[in-house]
Protein backbone atom coordinates (compact mmCIF):
# COMPACT_ATOMS: atom_id res chain seq x y z
CA UNK A 1 0.00 0.00 0.00
CA UNK A 2 1.58 3.23 -1.17
CA UNK A 3 1.54 6.50 0.77
CA UNK A 4 -0.10 9.40 -1.09
CA UNK A 5 2.18 12.47 -1.16
CA UNK A 6 1.47 16.15 -1.62
CA UNK A 7 0.46 17.75 -4.00
CA UNK A 8 -2.12 14.96 -4.57
CA UNK A 9 -5.53 16.66 -4.44
CA UNK A 10 -7.10 14.01 -2.17
CA UNK A 11 -4.95 15.39 0.66
CA UNK A 12 -6.65 18.78 0.32
CA UNK A 13 -10.30 17.71 0.45
CA UNK A 14 -12.68 16.78 3.25
CA UNK A 15 -13.23 13.01 3.37
CA UNK A 16 -16.58 11.26 2.96
CA UNK A 17 -18.33 10.01 6.11
CA UNK A 18 -18.84 6.24 6.32
CA UNK A 19 -22.25 4.64 6.94
CA UNK A 20 -22.44 2.72 10.24
CA UNK A 21 -24.04 -0.29 8.47
CA UNK A 22 -21.03 -0.72 6.20
CA UNK A 23 -18.72 -0.60 9.23
CA UNK A 24 -20.79 -3.18 11.13
CA UNK A 25 -20.86 -5.57 8.14
CA UNK A 26 -17.05 -5.53 7.98
CA UNK A 27 -16.71 -3.70 4.64
CA UNK A 28 -13.59 -1.87 5.86
CA UNK A 29 -11.76 -4.66 7.73
CA UNK A 30 -9.25 -5.30 4.95
CA UNK A 31 -8.58 -1.58 4.41
CA UNK A 32 -8.02 -1.07 8.16
CA UNK A 33 -5.63 -4.01 8.25
CA UNK A 34 -3.74 -2.69 5.20
CA UNK A 35 -3.57 0.82 6.73
CA UNK A 36 -2.14 -0.54 9.99
CA UNK A 37 0.54 -2.39 8.05
CA UNK A 38 1.36 0.63 5.83
CA UNK A 39 1.68 2.87 8.91
CA UNK A 40 4.10 0.44 10.59
CA UNK A 41 6.06 -0.18 7.35
CA UNK A 42 6.55 3.59 6.99
CA UNK A 43 7.36 4.22 10.68
CA UNK A 44 4.28 6.38 11.26
CA UNK A 45 2.27 6.92 14.45
CA UNK A 46 -0.95 7.58 12.56
CA UNK A 47 -2.34 7.18 9.05
CA UNK A 48 -5.48 8.65 7.48
CA UNK A 49 -7.36 6.97 4.62
CA UNK A 50 -6.63 9.82 2.19
CA UNK A 51 -2.92 9.18 2.78
CA UNK A 52 -3.46 5.87 0.97
CA UNK A 53 -5.71 7.41 -1.70
CA UNK A 54 -9.10 6.55 -0.15
CA UNK A 55 -11.85 9.19 0.18
CA UNK A 56 -13.07 7.86 3.53
CA UNK A 57 -13.25 9.41 7.00
CA UNK A 58 -11.08 6.89 8.83
CA UNK A 59 -7.65 6.81 10.45
CA UNK A 60 -5.52 4.40 12.44
CA UNK A 61 -2.99 5.16 15.16
CA UNK A 62 -0.01 3.24 16.55
CA UNK A 63 -1.18 0.15 18.44
CA UNK A 64 1.31 0.66 21.29
CA UNK A 65 0.18 4.29 21.76
CA UNK A 66 -3.47 3.16 21.73
CA UNK A 67 -2.80 0.45 24.32
CA UNK A 68 -0.77 2.79 26.58
CA UNK A 69 -3.61 5.33 26.52
CA UNK A 70 -6.38 2.69 26.68
CA UNK A 71 -8.06 3.89 23.47
CA UNK A 72 -8.95 2.16 20.18
CA UNK A 73 -6.46 2.30 17.30
CA UNK A 74 -9.18 2.91 14.67
CA UNK A 75 -11.21 6.12 14.42
CA UNK A 76 -14.07 6.37 11.92
CA UNK A 77 -15.93 9.64 11.18
CA UNK A 78 -14.00 11.39 13.99
CA UNK A 79 -15.00 14.84 15.13
CA UNK A 80 -13.09 16.88 17.70
CA UNK A 81 -15.77 18.47 19.90
CA UNK A 82 -13.57 20.42 22.30
CA UNK A 83 -10.08 21.91 22.35
CA UNK A 84 -8.38 23.10 25.56
CA UNK A 85 -7.28 26.73 25.74
CA UNK A 86 -3.81 25.51 26.76
CA UNK A 87 -1.62 24.61 23.82
CA UNK A 88 1.95 23.71 23.11
CA UNK A 89 4.22 23.74 20.11
CA UNK A 90 6.12 20.65 19.03
CA UNK A 91 7.84 19.56 15.85
CA UNK A 92 5.73 17.33 13.62
CA UNK A 93 6.39 15.37 10.47
CA UNK A 94 4.02 13.69 8.03
CA UNK A 95 4.27 10.56 5.89
CA UNK A 96 2.67 12.50 2.99
CA UNK A 97 5.39 15.18 3.15
CA UNK A 98 8.71 13.29 3.27
CA UNK A 99 11.69 14.91 5.02
CA UNK A 100 9.65 17.92 6.19
CA UNK A 101 9.47 18.79 9.89
CA UNK A 102 7.94 21.94 11.37
CA UNK A 103 6.72 23.35 14.68
CA UNK A 104 2.95 22.99 15.05
CA UNK A 105 0.86 24.56 17.80
CA UNK A 106 -1.94 22.28 19.05
CA UNK A 107 -4.33 22.05 21.99
CA UNK A 108 -2.90 20.07 24.92
CA UNK A 109 -6.25 18.34 25.55
CA UNK A 110 -9.19 17.48 23.29
CA UNK A 111 -12.51 15.70 23.36
CA UNK A 112 -13.28 13.57 20.31
CA UNK A 113 -16.30 11.56 19.18
CA UNK A 114 -16.02 8.81 16.60
CA UNK A 115 -17.19 5.36 15.56
CA UNK A 116 -15.00 2.41 16.50
CA UNK A 117 -14.06 -0.55 14.32
CA UNK A 118 -17.13 -2.47 15.57
CA UNK A 119 -19.49 0.29 14.43
CA UNK A 120 -20.19 1.70 17.92
CA UNK A 121 -20.24 5.43 18.72
CA UNK A 122 -17.62 6.47 21.26
CA UNK A 123 -16.35 9.63 22.96
CA UNK A 124 -13.06 10.13 24.72
CA UNK A 125 -10.75 12.72 26.21
CA UNK A 126 -7.13 12.81 25.09
CA UNK A 127 -4.13 14.75 26.32
CA UNK A 128 -0.47 15.16 25.43
CA UNK A 129 1.02 13.18 22.56
CA UNK A 130 -2.21 11.22 21.93
CA UNK A 131 -4.18 14.48 21.61
CA UNK A 132 -1.58 15.73 19.11
CA UNK A 133 -1.76 12.56 16.99
CA UNK A 134 -5.57 12.63 16.95
CA UNK A 135 -5.56 16.30 15.92
CA UNK A 136 -3.00 15.63 13.15
CA UNK A 137 -5.00 12.71 11.71
CA UNK A 138 -8.35 14.51 12.02
CA UNK A 139 -6.76 17.42 10.12
CA UNK A 140 -5.98 15.00 7.27
CA UNK A 141 -9.62 13.92 7.07
CA UNK A 142 -10.59 17.61 6.86
CA UNK A 143 -8.16 18.22 4.00
CA UNK A 144 -5.39 19.87 6.03
CA UNK A 145 -1.72 18.96 6.29
CA UNK A 146 0.95 20.36 8.61
CA UNK A 147 1.95 22.70 5.76
CA UNK A 148 -1.50 24.33 6.07
CA UNK A 149 -0.90 24.82 9.82
CA UNK A 150 2.41 26.68 9.43
CA UNK A 151 2.20 30.38 10.13
CA UNK A 152 3.31 32.41 7.09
Amino acid sequence: MEITKIPNKILAKKMEKIAIDSIKNGSYGELISDMRKAMVDNSGVGLAANQVGKDLSIFVIDKKLAEECDVPDVFINPEITEYSKESDETEEGCLSIPDYWTLIKRAKKIKIKFINEGGNKQKLKARGFLARVLQHETDHLNGLTIRDRVKP
